[in-house]
């Protein structure tokens, strides 16, 4: 048999699981997201009473789906111990000339000018050092880019923008969409690597993506950090300026935030010692978390094949309770992402009601602190319920918002794999678009948690709605997109409202179960195609060189 009848034979066989993915339902997708989203769980932070309520009912509901569970010791639950650092709001900061009297530093408020936390997982939390601009903070060498160009930064205060050059060539960190390089993670971590001792990142709402008001909602609580190994550098502090206080610090050095961010956008770009010390004083509260993923297992049919799997993944936690806004304090999080949640459960649901089950197993697993920089999934990665090597692939679900049907979908990563064949002709079959990347510039491959296991090597990418709704307007799904980023995401108003279509999600979740079915019941592993990032990691969990 060619390639081409094999490929067809295999969706042939998914389209036998798809009459039981039809009885996917909206209407139980409701249930689960008013109760995650309730403030009875005050805002599923991670540590916190709303925690406990929220990990229990997504436990019992694989345990009523018929999902066994596949924690530790026979459990549902995944132990993910962490630290909790929050930056107490007495912190202080201030800079200074490096030269002459330092009798008039000039003083920033926290929340109104910075925001951070301490990685060092201490209490008291000082640091006083000489600040240096260093661009973008990125070292590519594939793209032959260095903005630190040789400067030794060990124990200096580091100031950069986020995001990465801007480029239309996708050769080119990707060209207008967002790599790696560019997220916020990246720069903490590189600085790190260089042995800075603070970092603060300039926030402007182009380079960012998104207004400082969700920076302070993300940044100005409690961070669940996974335990710090014994020698890892760590950060006094990751931090954020306004624009308005960067402006503040960069006049003291006879600079400002547009001018340097033309250089920082150089190849020729060399670091800037700015001539001024900033200080801070960070007093932090410090607390043992044990949190959890919650993670359930549905055997393959085949004696062999059972002991690899497809997964699914979903973020079950929100930002908690934080400052109030129009008088309300509880983060809810029913877009993000009670909604991923609740596709999670029904599917778990759906997949176990399978009168003949795929080849391959299939893992849920609902992941811990996602919004602290997708920890969970990182934890997951490194401690999976079946190994790597034998993971086909993961299909994350983050954040749908519930207005109806699409005639488009976003599959973003998915064409990077050996699965974008069946992708494809999954949509076809069902009349689907796959749209491209709405956002390319925001980077949001790296922003969910499909990132923690591509990163180890697994195939990996989530599905997102489109902004195509049929009968609407063709600037429709956009405006839907704007008003939920610029007044809901990551605010007190992202909350359940009865009038919601989860029709969409219930087309969502049709389309990756005949995707994962198909991918459960092929010969043979899927992977990357060659040349990309994640392959050489794929290589590695196969016990290749």
């Amino acid at each position: 048999m060619n390639k081409q009848l094999k490929h067809i034979s295999v969706l042939t066989l998914a389209a036998v699981f798809a009459g039981a993915a039809n009885d996917v339902s909206g209407e139980r997708m409701r249930e689960h997201v008013k109760y995650l989203s309730s403030d009875k769980l005050e805002g599923r932070g991670v540590g916190t009473r709303g925690e406990k309520l929220a990990t229990e009912y997504i436990a019992e509901q694989f345990r009523a789906a018929g999902a066994k569970p596949a924690g530790d010791n026979g459990t549902y639950f995944q132990r993910v111990p962490m630290i909790g650092a929050a930056t107490e709001p007495s912190a202080s900061l201030s800079a200074a000339l490096s030269t002459g009297p330092r009798n008039h530093p000039v003083s920033f408020r926290w929340l109104d000018d910075f925001v951070g936390v301490t990685e060092l997982q201490q209490t008291a939390v000082q640091f006083d050092a000489e600040a240096i601009f260093v661009g973008h903070g990125i070292v590519a060498p594939e793209f032959q880019w260095d903005d630190f160009k040789g400067v030794d930064v060990k124990d200096r205060v580091l100031v950069l923008f986020t995001n990465e050059p801007p480029s239309n060539d996708p050769k080119f960190f990707g060209g207008p969409a967002l790599t790696y390089y560019g997220r916020w993670t990246y720069k903490y971590e590189e600085a790190a690597r260089h042995g800075a001792k603070a970092v603060f990142i300039i926030h402007t709402t182009p380079t960012a993506g998104y207004g400082f008001e969700v920076v302070r909602s993300s940044w100005s609580g409690e961070d669940p950090q996974l335990k710090l190994p014994a020698g890892k550098s760590a950060l006094a502090f990751a931090g954020w300026f306004t624009k308005d206080a960067a402006e503040k610090v960069l006049a003291m050095s006879g600079h400002n935030v547009d001018e340097l961010l033309e250089k920082a956008n150089s190849r020729d770009f060399h670091p800037i010692p700015l001539g001024i010390h900033i200080r801070g004083n960070m007093p932090t509260k410090i607390r043992q978390i044990e949190s959890r993923n919650v993670v359930a297992k549905v055997e393959g049919s085949d004696d062999k094949l059972r002991s690899e799997a497809v997964v699914f993944t979903a973020h079950w936690d929100h930002l908690g309770i934080g400052p109030a806004v129009n008088g309300d304090s509880i983060y809810n999080g029913a877009v993000d992402n009670a909604t991923g949640c609740a596709m999670l459960i029904e599917m778990a649901r759906t997949w176990a009601a399978l009168p003949q089950k795929p080849k391959r197993s299939a893992i849920f697993v609902a992941v811990t602190a996602e919004e602290a920089g997708l920890r969970g999934s990182e934890y997951y990665a490194a401690h999976p319920a079946i190994p790597l090597g034998k993971t086909a692939l993961d299909i994350n679900f983050d954040a749908f918002p519930p207005f109806g049907p699409t005639k488009d979908l976003e599959v973003t990563g998915a064409d990077r794999t050996t699965v974008w064949p069946i992708v494809r002709d999954t949509a076809q079959e069902m009349h689907i678009t796959l749209a491209p990347e709405a956002h390319p510039e925001q980077g949001e491959y790296y922003r969910s948690d499909h990132f923690s296991l591509a990163h180890a090597g697994v195939p990996s990418f989530s599905i997102e709605q489109g902004t195509d709704y049929p009968g609407k307007p063709a600037d429709y799904g956009k405006k839907l997109f704007e008003d939920y980023n610029d007044k809901r995401y990551h605010q007190p108003s992202d909350e359940y409202q009865d009038d919601w279509n989860f029709g969409g999600m219930e087309q969502v979740a049709h389309f990756a179960m005949q995707i994962a079915t198909a991918v459960a019941n092929q010969n043979g592993l899927p992977t990357w195609r060659a040349g990309d990032e994640f392959l050489p990691a794929r290589e590695k969990s196969f016990g290749r060189k």
